[in-house]
């Protein structure tokens, strides 16, 4: 099974990206199932149900999130109308949404994702490790492949995860710093792991923000309003070959395609 990977989608210009370059992207790796990072792609912050209907049109199968999930008010009143809209699996209990799926890829065969958000400088919310056993517990009776969102802020972090799961799941994938690593690994397990996968949207900026609003924050400390750059588009993610049988990965390739290349 081939799994594509998209790093975290930011904005209108992000979402061009996945409308006009993710059909030839499928057809191009063989691409059996996607998974997308939609926790940016409401004008940067968040997410609406509008988005998520378009992001679903663009045949995305998973869409998993992070810290931002909860930016737009009006997520809670939508966040339970999608089984495969996910939010971390580590938010503390009685919190709306779902944390993993199972879906099936274009052939009928299972997939599990399973979206978990570090502590590291980040909110101290429910602890991702035994998030994670917790949710392979559930899935592991029902397929062999099982992908994890690892959204957190340090290396560190991303790095335990992914030898703490190493053999257990098929790939630990990172997101969040919107920066793509060229550590990407199959660990002695058999699992995939990549620091971060990157981002989708505009590079003539600061991860996908208007540099100048950026630059004027950090000089004055005082807050302004963030808008989503524009230039320079690309799609940044990750390619992950699994053995469906043994729910082994046997590949990983980084994926950076400009638009208009």
């Amino acid at each position: 099974m081939k799994i594509l990977f998209i790093g975290d989608i930011v904005g209108k210009p992000g979402r061009r990206a996945i409308r006009e370059l993710l059909p030839e992207i499928i057809i191009q790796h063989k691409i059996d199932f996607v998974i997308a990072n939609c926790e940016n792609a409401a004008a940067g912050f968040g997410v609406t149900r509008d988005v998520v209907e378009e992001l679903y049109s663009y045949h995305i199968n998973v869409l998993t999130s992070g810290n931002h999930i909860w930016d737009k008010k009006e997520i809670s009143e939508f966040v339970e109308d999608y089984e495969a809209l996910l939010r971390p699996a580590n938010y503390p209990a009685g919190s709306p949404g779902w944390g993993s799926v199972i879906r099936p890829d274009s052939s009928g065969r299972s997939c599990g994702v399973i979206n978990l958000m570090g502590r590291v400088f980040m909110k101290p919310i429910d602890c991702p490790f035994r998030a994670a056993e917790r949710e392979i517990d559930k899935m592991k009776k029902y397929t062999v492949i099982i992908i994890v969102d690892m959204h957190a802020e340090a290396t560190s972090e991303k790095e335990a995860i992914g030898w703490f799961l190493d053999g257990r799941v098929s790939a630990v994938l990172g997101t969040h710093t919107h920066v793509q690593t060229a550590d990407e690994s199959i660990l002695p397990g058999g699992t995939a792991y990549i620091t971060d996968v990157g981002m989708t949207g505009p590079f003539n900026s600061i991860i996908g923000i208007r540099k100048d609003a950026v630059m004027e924050r950090f000089l004055t400390q005082i807050p302004n309003k963030f808008d989503v750059a524009k230039d320079d588009v690309r799609l940044q993610g990750v390619v992950v070959d699994i053995d469906g049988k043994s729910g082994k990965a046997v590949g990983i390739d980084r994926l950076t395609v400009n638009l208009g290349d």
